[in-house]
């Protein structure tokens, strides 16, 4: 029979179709009246339905992709229904009908951003509804459960609650689980529902079932609950049976230390981890151990003092104390350094709490999540190995010391602890902070046994933070209790400049100009304290004031090279102007032109299972006064980019730096309509320096990191360092940017990654980018062009000026403009050289010639006398043929030559004698006195 669309039942009424009237539900029944509610996932309910695709159309084998998603689906698990495990997108189905407007109501746990979870609506045309614009729900902390409402229009609702897993690691993604889904506007429902097992209706007209209590269960459609047999059997709150008791174990009980007495002394006390599900009276069974053993009490913590009583009390404002030591005031010149330091664990801190949360129902909330140990605390016994054993520290605000108020530094204080992780199965211990209790996202974690290790977190915006310690011992949906003695340890937690913190010791301040006592004064932005007079000094120029030390000079950092300062001297940037001598060579740049930010998308890539992606980096590389205009930003959250730039100091999603890095994955990768941005991470937040040279602060890139570059210009590195600290960058994630000249790329160029690490990075750590820009070229000087000289035409010459090719500058010293200036023939000069060189030339060669025909007479004369004196020799009588008489001497004597040598002809002749200087020749011979 037809009912008006109007028409309704009221909650706990159902419409009889027989006499058209409301009717009450019976006992071990509900109704909503104008809605149904799923809150039994046992199997997948009438109505719902899985599609598992695997939508990446990039990939060629989508389609064996495609199978392989075909064992992908959303599996019940009781009490929730749970989504998949792997990179497959899968969605849950649901098709209503409604008669007037209505809404979804349904509870979800979602703390893994390695998948997306989104819910949306479309109509039987398969269009998305309009209520959905919002479709991507929001992260929950670990081990709580968060809600979400849509309206719903009548007419064709189609609801789908869909995942996708992006696998980037080895890491297995964190099931979205979903319980109690409730539908409101439907027009009226014909029955009632049974009450699920485990719970109860005794009343009828009910809209709701109540749940057993514990110890007791109930089948489907109770109207009561049934006891369990005493001592023999168990059962949890909201169970559809009874179970056996086993024998009792050491996994079944636990210790913990009682507060100190007045006589500081604390009980070791042996208590049972409830729901005690344990039998003692059983063959084997283990008895509780005896408690009441005493010890020594841990002393205080630095910053509390014991005033004769059984508790530690916080030093009051301005004194200090160590812990074991009453408090005392800080001396004259020096103020409080406040913070927290807990290293022994006697009792939970008033600013902590911990506590016990399980996936499926609440069972362990009565649980301690956590327990002290003296030296350090321990995670808890839980009810099962799934829960989650949760620690919480609030701090309310971050502020640097008083003497430095005025710094805007990257770091405002620091969260460091020490712990370790003792585990035979997948355990896991995840460290959360909250900024200003909006949402709780995931700093680190830490997989299955870790050795005793120290972890720092900088906090870099003051604002109110909760950080939380959040350990599993294995994720798993079947609740068991077998690995009960794995457990987290933390052994200290110290946390420096909280505002509301206490003091372990003092520091150095500044004082008025007019103050002699312990009041201190805050110093202005940028100054340290002089040690010789207590008062505040202005860092010098390009120098950055140290966030941990203000007291002495040397609390001034230097810049780097190509840097400076800010006004505040609170960190160090580049002007976008570097210079670089070395060797007689001197290279300008001006990167002015590249302040803005720049992009690259390197990839894509590709997960194990054929997941595209590609990793988006911004680089703010210089200019703009030190500010970070690098932004990236997760896109996957209901928050507005409105409420993004105004709430952006409490926007958890959102990171400016200089160099900043994203995972998109694009919208033909998963079927989305558009590109989807997470994984927002600061690569850089502190400007190291600029230079040509490859090696900066233990930060070197390698020559064959990148292709040489075409023109013979240096490359110019930028610096760069992040203060975020992870377990595979011990000392924080490092970036380099090379500048390279490169005339065939204008304006802004082109920056890439090199190509054997296409993600930026080959470690993890140290990322490397190449921007290639022809104004990455040095500015131009008189080197860089020469001049050409023309013709002479008409009395004229020309000189022009040209660039030498391949050109490899920018701006610079300009290109001179040709110049003109008169000529001549032939140079003044040039004529009186050409003169005396034609003089010399025909002085020469008349003295040779001369000399030569002098030579040449006397060679003539010389030998018409030799011959001469060779005629008159032949006419001498010839020699007598008697012997030499007795008494007589010879008479002859030998001949000699007197021959002048050329250079002593020239002499004479030079002294122009007039007489021939004949070569003589004297004979002489024995001749008979008688002839």
């Amino acid at each position: 029979m037809f009912v008006p669309p109007a028409f309704s039942c009221a909650s706990g009424e159902y419409l009889e179709m027989k006499n058209q009237v409301c009717s009450k539900c019976a006992e071990g029944t509900y109704s909503l009246g104008s809605g149904i509610k799923f809150d039994e996932w046992d199997e997948l309910p009438a109505g719902f339905s899985n599609v598992a695709t695997f939508m990446d159309t990039a990939v060629s084998s989508s389609e064996s992709k495609a199978d392989s998603c075909n064992n992908s689906s959303w599996t019940p698990r009781g009490n929730y229904i749970e989504s998949n495990r792997d990179d497959c997108t899968v969605s849950l189905i649901y098709a209503v009908h409604l008669k007037k407007s209505g809404s979804v109501f349904f509870e979800y746990q979602y703390i893994d951003n390695n998948i997306f979870f989104e819910f949306f609506i479309q109509n039987d045309q398969c269009k998305e509804m309009d209520s959905t614009a919002d479709k991507w729900v929001k992260l929950t902390d670990n081990g709580e459960w968060g809600s979400h409402s849509v309206t719903l229009k009548s007419g064709s609702n189609i609801l789908y609650w869909r995942t996708t897993g992006i696998l980037m690691g080895s890491k297995v993604v964190k099931p979205v689980l979903v319980k109690n889904i409730t539908i409101e506007g439907v027009a009226y429902t014909s029955e009632c529902f049974a009450c699920k097992p485990g719970t109860f209706s005794d009343k009828p007209g009910a809209s709701g079932c109540q749940v057993c209590p514990r110890d007791t269960y109930s089948e489907k459609g109770a109207k009561e609950c049934t006891k369990c047999k005493e001592e023999m059997y168990y059962a949890e709150e909201g169970s559809s049976a009874c179970i056996e008791r086993p024998p009792c174990t050491s996994k079944d009980f636990f210790q913990i230390h009682t507060p100190c007495d007045k006589e500081g002394k604390t009980q070791i006390m042996y208590k049972w981890i409830e729901p005690k599900i344990c039998r003692e009276d059983l063959p084997d069974a283990l008895t509780l151990p005896p408690s009441g053993e005493r010890q020594d009490c841990p002393p205080c913590n630095p910053g509390f003092y014991n005033n004769a009583s059984s508790s530690c009390t916080p030093c009051p404002p301005g004194t200090f104390s160590d812990g074991t030591q009453e408090c005392k005031a800080c001396p004259a010149g020096t103020e409080p350094a406040l913070g927290f330091e807990y290293k022994w664990w006697n009792i939970l801190p008033g600013n902590m709490k911990t506590s016990c949360f399980n996936v499926g129902n609440s069972k362990c909330d009565g649980m301690n999540g956590w327990e002290v140990a003296g030296d350090h605390i321990q995670s808890g016994a839980g009810g099962s190995d799934n829960d989650y054993l949760i620690l919480n520290l609030h701090i309310p605000g971050f502020k640097p010391p008083t003497s430095v108020t005025g710094a805007t530094g990257s770091e405002l204080g620091r969260i460091t602890f020490i712990f370790e992780t003792i585990c035979s199965a997948d355990c896991v211990l995840y460290f959360m902070a909250d900024v200003n209790r909006k949402n709780t996202n995931v700093v680190e974690s830490w997989e299955r046994s870790k050795e005793r290790q120290s972890y720092t977190h900088i906090i870099s915006k003051n604002a109110s933070f909760t950080f939380t310690w959040a350990f599993q011992r294995i994720n798993e949906g079947q609740d068991s209790r077998q690995f009960i003695n794995d457990m987290a340890k933390i052994y200290s937690i110290t946390v420096t400049n909280a505002v509301d913190g206490v003091a372990s010791s003092c520091r150095a301040c500044a004082l008025g100009s007019e103050q002699s006592g312990s009041s201190c004064v805050p110093c202005p932005p940028g100054h340290f304290i002089e040690k010789e007079s207590s008062q505040c000094k202005e860092c010098p120029a390009n120098t950055f004031l140290s966030i941990h030390q203000v007291y002495g000079r040397e609390a001034c950092i230097p810049c780097g090279p190509g840097s400076r300062s800010t006004k505040d001297h609170s960190a160090c940037f580049s002007d976008c102007l570097v210079s670089y001598v070395k060797d007689n060579q001197s290279l300008n740049y001006n990167f002015s032109n590249l302040s803005q930010v720049g992009s690259l998308m390197s990839g894509p890539s590709f997960t194990s299972r054929g997941t595209k992606f590609f990793h988006f980096f911004n680089i703010s590389l210089c200019g703009n006064e030190g500010k970070k205009m690098a932004i990236c930003t997760d896109n996957i959250t209901d928050v507005t980019l409105k409420d993004m730039v105004a709430e952006s100091e409490d926007f958890s999603n959102f990171v400016g730096a200089f160099v900043c890095q994203s995972t998109i994955i694009p919208s033909d990768s998963k079927g989305f309509r558009t590109a989807l941005a997470l994984q927002s991470n600061s690569l850089a937040d502190r400007f190291l320096g600029a230079t040509v040279e490859t090696v900066l602060e233990n930060i070197s890139i390698k020559a064959d990191m990148f292709p040489p570059s075409p023109s013979k210009t240096l490359d110019v590195h930028f610096f760069y360092k992040s203060s975020t600290v992870t377990t595979s960058c011990e000392n924080g994630r490092a970036t380099v940017v090379t500048m390279r000249c490169n005339p065939n790329k204008p304006d802004q160029g082109e920056l890439s990654v090199p190509s054997s690490c296409p993600a930026g990075t080959c470690d993890g750590c140290t990322f490397y980018f190449l921007w290639e820009s022809a104004e990455a070229c040095p500015l131009c000087t008189e080197q860089d062009y020469h001049e050409i000289e023309g013709a002479c035409k008409k009395g004229f010459q020309e000189t022009l000026y040209v660039w030498n090719e391949p050109k490899h500058c920018i701006k610079g010293v300009p290109l001179p403009e040709k110049r003109t200036s008169p000529c001549e023939t032939v140079d003044f000069w040039l004529k009186v050289g050409a003169g005396v060189g034609a003089f010399t030339a025909v002085l020469l060669i008349a003295l040779t010639c001369y000399f030569w025909k002098k030579n040449q007479k006397l060679e003539y004369k010389y030998s018409k006398l030799v011959m001469t004196t060779n005629s008159k020799e032949c006419e001498l009588p010839a020699a007598d043929s008697c012997a030499i008489m007795e008494g007589e001497d010879n008479e002859e004597e030998i001949v000699y030559s007197n021959k002048q040598s050329l250079l002593g002809k020239l002499k004479s002749l030079a002294t122009k004698e007039k007489e021939d200087n004949f070569e003589s020749v004297q004979l002489k011979s024995s001749r008979s006195q008688n002839i």
